[in-house]
């Protein structure tokens, strides 16, 4: 019976795959499109490049995972965390719920390696705090660079600052909650018993759909796992350089794409365009960010003088490559751990 249940919860979440993917593809279908015409126009080698950079992208963010959880006394293999680096790409691009579905997914998905629900959710935690805080870097490094050259405006200023501003005080936030048993017992059995509430308004009969009890256990499994980091923060050197390194060879890839089409802009602007749309990102309810990424990376690039004729095309291509690389392997690998039982470290 529980085999039988088993294997038709995966038949749902397949087909709920596919039909999220098809919306995606529906929705940037004139996109894509649009980037085979301009397609014409660039050297094939530059394409090479860009696959190869996003390899490297792959790569730092799956020494993240290990190096964090090797803080926290997990050993887990490279290629086990490339793969779910690639997993959870494919889960945060295609279903449209901001990221939180990649932190579910990568949650339940760790437990197949028999680590716990709340030392993963710490990490996936860990890995967006140290790309945040990169984050912060690059737009020093970017606004420095558009200075140089004359280009940085009130605008631009005011929207960087802001960024790492947010970004500071939600950091500085997490670490409160975190740090506390109480706070975070309390913060969080709080926003549970929200959410069950939320739930119940289209579910009536299932009044607590999240089990307050197994959350709170979560809660303080991630509260203890915290102190563990805590004691020594200076361990996170390692995952603060990769996350560094995934976000620079990202940048690196749109420029590439600016190359490919002839056009030699300010670094400056793609890296402050990047950050922002990414940050932006977070809070689309759309698949990958669709539309909020796109328009607000051109309207970025724009405040520093990047003409629109530029800048549209060019990042329609980069979203549509890169979406066209990483994908593919991250559904059959997501497709893989659906249909596979626990595995070794």
């Amino acid at each position: 019976m529980a085999d039988k249940l088993e294997g038709k919860w995966r038949k749902i979440v397949t087909v709920v795959t596919l039909l999220a993917l098809s919306l995606m593809i529906f929705l940037i279908w004139d996109e894509i499109k649009e980037t085979f015409a301009n397609l014409k126009q660039v050297n094939f080698l530059w394409i090479l490049l860009i696959v190869l950079l996003q390899f490297v992208n792959h790569h730092a963010y799956a020494r993240i995972y290990k190096n964090c959880f090797a803080v926290l006394g997990s050993k887990l293999k490279y290629w086990s965390m490339y793969r779910m680096s690639l997993e959870i790409n494919f889960v945060n691009n295609v279903f449209p719920t901001g990221g939180v579905s990649g932190f579910s997914y990568f949650g339940l998905r760790m437990g197949t390696f028999k680590v716990s629900a709340g030392k993963a959710t710490l990490v996936q935690m860990l890995r967006m705090i140290l790309v945040f805080v990169s984050f912060q870097v690059l737009l020093v490094f970017g606004l420095l660079t558009l200075a140089a050259a004359g280009k940085a405006s009130n605008f631009t200023i005011l929207v960087s600052s802001s960024v790492v501003t947010l970004i500071l005080v939600g950091t500085a936030l997490v670490a409160y909650i975190v740090g506390s048993r109480s706070r975070i017992d309390g913060f969080f059995t709080a926003l549970t018993k929200f959410l069950n509430r939320l739930i119940h308004v289209v579910r009536p009969k299932h009044p607590e759909t999240i089990n307050i009890k197994g959350a709170r256990k979560i809660f303080l499994d991630l509260h203890k796992n915290y102190l563990l980091i805590s004691k020594n923060f200076t361990n996170l050197g390692k995952p603060l350089y990769y996350a560094l390194l995934a976000n620079s060879v990202e940048i690196a890839s749109i420029y590439v794409v600016y190359l490919a089409f002839g056009e030699v802009v300010n670094p400056g602007a793609i890296i402050i365009a990047y950050v922002i749309a990414n940050f932006a990102g977070l809070i689309s309810v759309l698949p990958g960010g669709v539309g909020i990424y796109e328009g607000l990376m051109t309207a970025v690039l724009a405040t520093a003088g990047v003409p629109l004729a530029v800048s549209i095309p060019a990042t329609i291509t980069y979203r549509v490559l890169t979406s066209a690389i990483q994908l593919p392997p991250g559904y059959y690998f997501y497709h893989k751990a659906l249909n596979s039982g626990p595995q070794r470290a």
